[in-house]
């Protein structure tokens, strides 16, 4: 699996893997492949940990102390390294790793990795990347925090990989050295998993360490300050770009990096809308030419480009009234550039905001509100919010949490919402106080429009 022949680093040996969601299974049947005896720790059975199980590993629950005999922890992102099972695993001497740096141990040293993180953007970002590689003829995939795990990519067969990683994925994998790497944004968010910000920012930097050539955002002074001390920089801006950049003129992206500009697409390439798109598609282009792909390549490559759902997708129009889902949108930063794209908003925030604070947020986004429908655990803090600096702004709130709150949710936002306006879910908070996931929360936002458009 790492192209040099060698016995499977884990073959004989015990490992505890903590969590059986996406990355942990699919760390589980790797390690079993390869011949070791793995243990699946996980906070309650399930079909998942059952068809582990079947493979051959054993489900031991949360045991109360560190089993014996392990050789190694692989932990999965939703695990805080404050959990007492993996303070004792690093108290015994134990390696603690998650399944990035397990995938980068495994890897095919052939097979280069172009790494993507940010506060938001990412698989915005590292899906247009996939989509120009994959115009330019190269066989790839987008991996990672994406939602397919990197330990079954990384054998091949790919000529490079487009990773998208986020923080905690980051803060338990030392040893990766992408290609190219590049931190579109940084902006408050994670922090109950991190401890700070300044832990959070620190996870990020990992993202830089041994490019070939740092891909930076110039618009965001962290992107830059991250990637100080490597070996090469390039940048991208929404400006007019100057020598060494990225950036954009009169609605074309352009390439300055080498010895003569170069028109690369139009930003009517890009089908999806915002500034903030064309800053994701500046740094999938930045990374892509890294690699090697012609200049023509990333036209096409964005215009094939399929946006994720729930990131500024368009649900229907009514009267006048759009009505866009951006689920997507779990933290203040990824809303204001979600806000940013729409002239006028009835807006749908609310959720778990993860200790983020929202004065500021709030200040600068309430010229483009109409009204406020509020809802989730922390609904309170955006209206004291609102009430500070967006006195004048109707705002209402939905506080059932049934599975009949989104219906309420979007009855409250027709009857405020005027034609030309646009009804945006764009929560600013992360979903688990109501929802399994973002995306749990968008269908429920896009069946019950459905549903009122219907009626």
């Amino acid at each position: 699996m790492t192209g040099t022949g060698s016995t499977p680093p884990y073959a004989g040996r015990t490992v505890l893997v903590a969590g059986a969601a996406i990355a942990g299974a699919a760390v589980v049947r790797v390690l079993l492949a390869q011949g070791a005896t793995v243990l699946v720790a996980d906070q309650r059975e399930s079909e998942r940990t059952a068809e582990l199980e079947r493979l051959g590993a054993r489900f031991v629950g949360l045991p109360a102390d560190l089993p014996a005999g392990l050789a190694a922890v692989v932990v999965s992102p939703g695990w805080r390294p404050t959990h007492p099972l993996l303070v004792a695993a690093g108290a015994a001497g134990l390696p603690v790793l998650g399944e990035v740096e397990l995938a980068w141990q495994l890897r095919n040293r052939m097979i280069p990795w172009l790494a993507v993180t940010g506060t938001n953007g990412k698989t915005t970002t590292v899906l247009m990347l996939e989509s120009i590689l994959r115009a330019a003829g190269l066989r790839t995939v987008a991996a990672g925090n994406v939602g397919l795990a990197l330990v079954d990519v990384v054998a091949g067969p790919y000529d490079v990989l487009a990773v998208e990683l986020g923080s905690p994925q980051l803060h338990s994998a030392p040893s990766i050295a992408p290609l190219a790497g590049t931190v579109l944004n940084i902006a408050p968010d994670h922090l109950d998993w991190h401890g700070s910000f300044e832990a959070y920012v620190e996870a990020k930097r990992r993202v830089y360490q041994g490019n070939r050539v740092a891909v930076t955002n110039a618009d965001d002074a962290w992107s830059g300050r991250l990637a100080e001390g490597a070996a090469r920089r390039t940048s991208f801006t929404l400006a007019d770009p100057g020598p060494g950049q990225l950036g954009l003129r009169a609605g074309v992206l352009l390439d300055r990096s080498g010895a003569a500009e170069v028109a690369l697409a139009a930003v009517a390439d890009i089908p999806v809308p915002g500034l903030h798109n064309v800053a994701n598609a500046l740094a999938a282009t930045g990374l892509a030419l890294v690699y090697g792909v012609p200049p023509d390549a990333v036209a096409r490559g964005l215009r094939a480009f399929t946006p994720a759902p729930h990131r500024n997708a368009l649900v229907v129009t009514v009267d006048g009234v759009a009505w866009v889902d951006d689920s997507k949108a779990t933290n203040p930063h990824a809303a204001t550039a979600s806000l940013s794209a729409y002239r006028q908003v009835v807006w749908i925030a609310g959720g778990l905001l993860k200790g983020v604070a929202v004065d500021d947020f709030v200040a600068s986004i309430r010229d483009r509100l109409a009204a406020v429908v509020l809802l989730g655990a922390d609904r309170q803090l955006l209206a004291d919010a609102l009430a500070r600096h967006a006195p004048d702004v109707p705002v209402t709130e939905v506080t059932r949490t049934d599975n009949g709150a989104m219906d309420e949710v979007v009855a409250r936002a027709a009857g405020l919402a005027r034609p030309g306006q646009t009804v945006l879910l764009a929560p600013a908070a992360a979903s688990w106080d109501m929802f399994t996931d973002y995306t749990a929360r968008g269908r429920a936002f896009a069946e019950a429009v459905r549903r009122w458009a219907a009626g």
